[in-house]
C-alpha cells in the first residue's frame, strides 16, 4: 500500500509538470514525456530538429517548471573548453594579495542547453564528457562537483551540416536518449501563433524542485525488474551486434556496429521511471519496447545495405524488436 501511494504521488507530480509545460509548448507530447523520464532517471538527452520547433523553449520552460537554474551554451567553431567549464584567474583577496580564483563556466547549472553542439570542434565537445558522465569538471588539476540534479540537453540541426563536426561515439553514448522533434502540423502551427501572439516569454509555473526530483529518482531505483524483463533488455542490445552469435538476421544484414553496455543500463533505468509514470511499481516488456528507439537510435550504425534499401535507423530498430523473443 505504501508503494502504491508513492506511485500515485509520483504520477500526480509528473502530470502537473506536463500540464504546465503545455502552457509553453504545442504538441511534442512524446518528446516531453521522454525528457521528463530522462531527468528523473538522471540521463542526458540529444534533441534533433529543424530550427523553430521549440527545443530551446522546452528547456527554458523545464527550468521554470522544475525550479532549476537554466544555462544555455551556444556552440560555435571558436568556442573553447574553458568557455564551458570555467577557468582559473588571478585575483586580489581582501588583503590585496594575489591568488588563483576559479570562475565557474555555464556548465555550472542544473539544466544545461548545449545548443547546436555539433558546430563546435571535438576538443570543445569533449569538455562536456566529464560533466555528463561524472557530474563534475576538472580544471587545473582540481575537481569541482556540479549541483544535483544535473541534466544536459543538446540540440542538433539535421538540415544544415556545413561547418559541423559529428559528435564522437564516446560522447554520443553519454546521452540516454536521442529524441526527434517533428515539424508541427498545420493545426499546431496555428496554435503556436496564437500562443505567441502577445508574448514569447514562458508562462509555466513551478510545480517541483530539485529535492523532489532526487526523491523521485530514488523511488525509481526501488522499482523491481523481473529477470525475464532484464534478460530481454540484454538480449535486445546484444542482438544489435552483427559480429555476435546473439545477432538477429536484421543486425547481420543492416547494422555496421551495435550498441554499448550503457544501452542496457539506460533501458532499465528509464523503464523504471516510465513504469512509475504509467502507475505501476514493476517494469514490463512494454516499457523496454517503448524506450528502445530513443535509447538505440544514436548507439547503432546502419550500413550501406540499409541505406541502399532506403531504411532509416528507426526502421532497423523496429525490425529488431520484432525478432527478439520475449
Amino acid at each position: 500500500m505504501e508503494n502504491m501511494e508513492k506511485v500515485k504521488a509520483f504520477g500526480a507530480a509528473i502530470a502537473r509538470a506536463k500540464e504546465e509545460l503545455r502552457r509553453d509548448l504545442v504538441g511534442q507530447e512524446e518528446v516531453v514525456d521522454n525528457v521528463l523520464v530522462a531527468i528523473v532517471a538522471g540521463g542526458n538527452v540529444l534533441l534533433e530538429g529543424v530550427p523553430g520547433v521549440g527545443k530551446t523553449r522546452l528547456v527554458r520552460s523545464l527550468g521554470r517548471v522544475l525550479s532549476l537554474p537554466f544555462s544555455r551554451i551556444q556552440f560555435t567553431p571558436d568556442l573553447m573548453p574553458a568557455d564551458i567549464t570555467g577557468t582559473e584567474v588571478i585575483a586580489k583577496d581582501a588583503d590585496g594579495n594575489m591568488k588563483n580564483e576559479f570562475r565557474e563556466g555555464p556548465v555550472f547549472a542544473n539544466l544545461v542547453l548545449a545548443d547546436e553542439i555539433n558546430r563546435a570542434t571535438p576538443k570543445t565537445q569533449s569538455a562536456l564528457l566529464e560533466a555528463m558522465q561524472e557530474h563534475k569538471v576538472t580544471v587545473a588539476g582540481k575537481s569541482y562537483a556540479l549541483a544535483e540534479p544535473f541534466f544536459v540537453l543538446a540540440t542538433e540541426n539535421p538540415i544544415e551540416q556545413d561547418g559541423t563536426y559529428p559528435l564522437p561515439e564516446a560522447q554520443m553514448d553519454r546521452f540516454m536518449f536521442k529524441l526527434l522533434m517533428r515539424f508541427p502540423t498545420v493545426a499546431e502551427l496555428l496554435d503556436i501563433v496564437k500562443m505567441t501572439r502577445y508574448t514569447l516569454e514562458e508562462t509555466a509555473e513551478a510545480v517541483m524542485d530539485g529535492k523532489t526530483i532526487l526523491e523521485m529518482r530514488a523511488l525509481s531505483r526501488e522499482v523491481p525488474v523481473l529477470d525475464e524483463v532484464l534478460d530481454y533488455a540484454a538480449r535486445l542490445v546484444a542482438g544489435t551486434h552483427p559480429e555476435l552469435d546473439a545477432a538477429t538476421p536484421t543486425a547481420k544484414k543492416y547494422l555496421k556496429y551495435g550498441a554499448s553496455p550503457r544501452a542496457v543500463q539506460a533501458l532499465v533505468s528509464a523503464a523504471r521511471v516510465r513504469a512509475l509514470m504509467e502507475g505501476r511499481f514493476n517494469v514490463s516488456f512494454e516499457d523496454i519496447n517503448a524506450l528502445a528507439l530513443p535509447v538505440l537510435r544514436h548507439r547503432v550504425k546502419i550500413n550501406y545495405t540499409a541505406v541502399s534499401d532506403k531504411l532509416s535507423v528507426d526502421d532497423v530498430v523496429a525490425m529488431l524488436l520484432k525478432e527478439i523473443k520475449k
